[in-house]
């Protein structure tokens, strides 16, 4: 089966996962419930725009700088959106509890979307992608796309991976 893949910027992605981490654990830190709700609205807003909710921060600050170099690939954009959406969920669902008073499930919703964005981050394994191509497989509608050739479902691509 062959797929046009398009240009993704790894880079973007990352500084969007080095974010998350970032707000989040200083959230829980600080005890500020409204920063997870924050990062749960940028993430709410990436994924309606189909961009990095704090991709800005890298387009507008990191690049620029030369901070962060770009990491462009030939990759789904889907799944990346699918990922952020599910990230969304979970940071709003966690922002809700905390603000509800379950304290333990709101920061453990909280938490799992870092380890979850820092498991990306360093580990270069994304789950939400990996659902998504998990979702695929079972011909569900609006998960059309198959990862990179040779590439493990929710990996990062190889340089130079392409169908």
């Amino acid at each position: 089966m062959t797929q046009t893949l398009k240009k993704v910027d790894h880079s973007a992605l990352k500084a969007n996962q080095l974010f998350i981490i970032s707000l989040n654990i200083l959230a829980f830190i600080l005890d500020l419930p409204v920063l997870a709700a924050f990062v749960a609205l940028v993430m709410g807003i990436g994924s309606l725009l189909k961009a990095p909710g704090f991709g800005f921060v890298y387009k507008h600050v990191l690049k620029p700088r030369g901070w962060m170099k770009p990491d462009v690939l030939d990759d789904n954009p889907e799944p990346h959106r699918f990922a952020q959406f599910l990230g969304f969920l979970f940071m709003t669902a966690g922002s809700l509890a905390l603000f509800s008073g379950a304290s333990v499930l709101g920061w453990s919703l909280v938490w799992l979307v870092a380890a979850l964005a820092a498991l990306n981050a360093f580990g270069g394994f994304c789950v939400g992608c990996a659902v998504y191509y998990w979702l695929s497989r079972f011909k569900l509608p609006g998960f059309t796309k198959q990862p990179p050739s040779g590439t493990f479902p929710g990996m990062k691509p190889k340089v130079g991976a392409s169908q």
